[in-house]
């Protein structure tokens, strides 16, 4: 048997031993804050972590990353083939990239980006994706959560390329600062793609702060009857400079469009405060909220699930009691 002092010695020489590829979310302008939370989960993993930025002209976003502390590397590639960010332009520009360096590790978010694209790469590597990541126990063994949230579940990969999605509401944000990484040319080469082909994005305006990355969100559910109901909402997340969500019922309703819903399969949140009104608190929502701050519910049946995972709880009819609590604030 080792003794601990050569356990320990093995342990930080297989560290050194570990690189890590993340593949930067952006607009070719701005750095989505969740890929500084890939950054804090591909710091626990250890090793040379080099960071891909791909796009048309994403000159500002390798300059902002590459002052991230702990970023040895920043792999730039522009190309009018980047356009859109499809998964299918940007996974051949990835595999060149793990065929040149070796990685042993690739971190993407997890979100619709994250999701759409690591998955292909996945398939192409012959490995098999590990998602939605929550912690990092060592290289190789990871923490996710199962069956909507209910269990968490502890994985060891046996691959020898880690292909992962991280969860950015559960790592803190790494700042863009301290650091001052190299920045390289990615492997060139043509990554036009006939399988697709980009044509346009229409983005919502608000001047609400962006859902995944609000402090504060105010959120409602089916218990509203209409989305004219949701103004109510709209009042107070404006009193609280917070964002607006909904549930999935409300969304499925038609009272909010689509890129509001919270849940397991709409956007993952972990603000400082969530007020959730009129939402009963199904199983797949609570998936999406649960590691909110401080939670509070208002709906007016006491039976409600929401009231199990609250911090505060208010059994009272919401046309009544929201416009009581904005007025007050």
């Amino acid at each position: 048997m080792f003794s601990p002092w050569t356990r320990q010695f093995l342990s930080t020489q297989l560290r050194r031993l570990q690189s890590t590829l993340i593949v930067a979310e952006h607009n070719n302008e701005v750095l989505t804050p969740v890929t500084q939370n890939t950054l804090s989960a591909a710091k626990k993993i250890g090793g040379d972590i080099s960071v891909l930025v791909a796009g048309t002209k994403c000159g500002p976003v390798a300059e902002a990353v590459a002052k991230a502390n702990g970023v040895s590397k920043i792999l730039v590639a522009e190309s009018d083939a980047f356009k859109g960010f499809t998964a299918e332009s940007l996974t051949p520009l990835i595999l060149a990239t793990q065929k040149q360096f070796n990685f042993t590790h690739i971190l993407a978010p997890a979100t619709a980006f994250g999701k759409a694209l690591l998955p292909r790469v996945a398939a192409k590597l012959d490995v098999s994706p590990i998602t939605d990541i929550i912690g990092v126990k060592d290289a190789n063994t990871f923490v996710r959560t199962i069956y909507a949230g209910n269990a968490v579940l502890t994985l060891e990969a046996k691959d020898p390329i880690k292909v992962i999605t991280v969860r950015g509401t559960a790592f803190p944000p790494e700042p863009l600062e301290g650091g001052s990484a190299a920045v390289e040319k990615a492997p060139e080469g043509d990554y036009k793609t006939d399988l697709v082909e980009f044509v346009s994005q229409e983005l919502t305006k608000s001047d609400r702060p962006e859902l995944t990355s609000a402090k504060n969100i105010v959120s409602g559910g089916r218990g509203l009857k209409s989305g004219e109901n949701f103004k109510l909402l709209y009042d107070l997340a404006d009193k609280l400079n917070a964002a607006v969500g909904a549930s999935r019922a409300a969304v499925d309703a038609g009272f909010v469009p689509n890129d509001l819903q919270i849940g397991q399969t709409g956007k993952i949140v972990a603000p400082n405060l969530y007020i959730a009104v009129g939402i009963s608190g199904a199983i797949q929502h609570l998936a999406g909220m649960k590691d909110s701050k401080t939670i509070v519910a208002i709906n007016k049946d006491p039976e409600a699930p929401i009231f199990q995972v609250s911090d505060l709880g208010l059994v009272a009819d919401l046309f009544k009691a929201v416009p009581e609590l904005t007025s007050k604030l």
